[in-house]
């Protein structure tokens, strides 16, 4: 117990009666100051009318409502594909750039760089007002998706590619002990991992993917945002611009904590079925590979290696 006290007065010190004093006055004033800015930001919306009952009336219409889940559904049907289509294309990628010939990883990565760096914008204007000057017509939604994919895929495959050289080298080469070929132990062992560990971070992509479909009312795609434009320029409503831009933009909050709500939950499943893999998986039963073997020297263990026989 006095190891404890002493370590955790080391890391953290306890605040006197003028810190807390300090820190209460400092946490009042930050209350203040942001209930000020809201107080404002309403005084100045009720002084131009936008709690008006004529600058909302728009919403109270069923048709309106329906235009909005048809909008809607071309957003999130943009958004599957695009979000399908950028991880196969990620995975594509990141195996071409973890490739050992030289021919397939410089044009792979020269293709991820050039997608990285180019803005989901420029790409959809690119196939949607270019391509038609070279006499290839594309569709709105096409374009959008090709350009959602192209950009997030060459992402994706970063971020896989960085989880895959994160772990250790011991993975690998208990792999090639049992046998399995380079494609089996990236099948088997390396991206499974990878995909778990990096799994936060590939949702987050796909959060950024939702949102770039807004991209797309530029190229008249008919999704939520180009419908917001055309309601915030509806001059018997009083042109509801702000009005719009919260409920389009509350649909999309809704969206996202939905999408980090499902990713937290496979999250949580892909966990507890890795730790229920480990738990089985014992060294016992006709394993060929041991535990002096010198080829699980450089970091592999028995349990990964019955693991991966196992599904063999």
């Amino acid at each position: 117990m006095e190891d404890r006290a002493m370590t955790t007065s080391v890391l953290y010190d306890v605040p006197g009666p003028k810190a807390i004093l300090r820190n209460r006055i400092l946490a009042v004033l930050t209350i203040l100051v942001v209930g000020g800015l809201i107080a404002f930001v309403l005084y100045r919306f009720y002084l131009t009318g936008q709690f008006t009952a004529q600058k909302w009336g728009l919403f109270t219409y069923a048709s309106i409502w329906e235009q909005i889940l048809a909008a809607l559904g071309k957003t999130l049907a943009a958004f599957a594909v695009a979000a399908v289509f950028s991880l196969v294309l990620g995975l594509v990628l990141a195996i071409g750039r973890l490739s050992d010939h030289a021919w397939v990883r410089i044009p792979v990565t020269t293709v991820t760089e050039l997608f990285r760096a180019m803005p989901v914008l420029i790409m959809m204007m690119l196939l949607y007002y270019g391509l038609p000057s070279v006499g290839i017509k594309m569709d709105p939604y096409w374009a959008v998706v090709i350009a959602l994919v192209a950009y997030n895929g060459s992402v994706l495959a970063e971020v896989l590619r960085a989880g895959i050289e994160s772990l250790s080298k011991g993975q690998k080469e208990a792999g090639y002990a049992i046998g399995l070929r380079k494609s089996g132990v990236m099948r088997l062992i390396l991206m499974p991992q990878a995909i778990r560990a990096m799994l936060p971070v590939i949702i987050s992509q796909l959060v950024v993917t939702m949102k770039d479909t807004a991209l797309g009312f530029i190229i008249t795609y008919p999704e939520l945002l180009y419908l917001a434009k055309q309601f915030s320029s509806n001059v018997q409503f009083g042109r509801p611009l702000l009005q719009s831009a919260f409920v389009i933009g509350g649909i999309y909050i809704l969206m996202c904590f939905i999408l980090s709500g499902v990713a937290q939950l496979v999250e949580r499943r892909l966990r507890s079925s890795s730790r229920g893999q480990s738990g089985e998986a014992t060294p016992t039963g006709t394993v060929p590979v041991q535990p002096d073997d010198p080829r699980m020297h450089e970091g592999g263990t028995v349990t990964e290696v019955l693991s991966v026989q196992r599904k063999r």
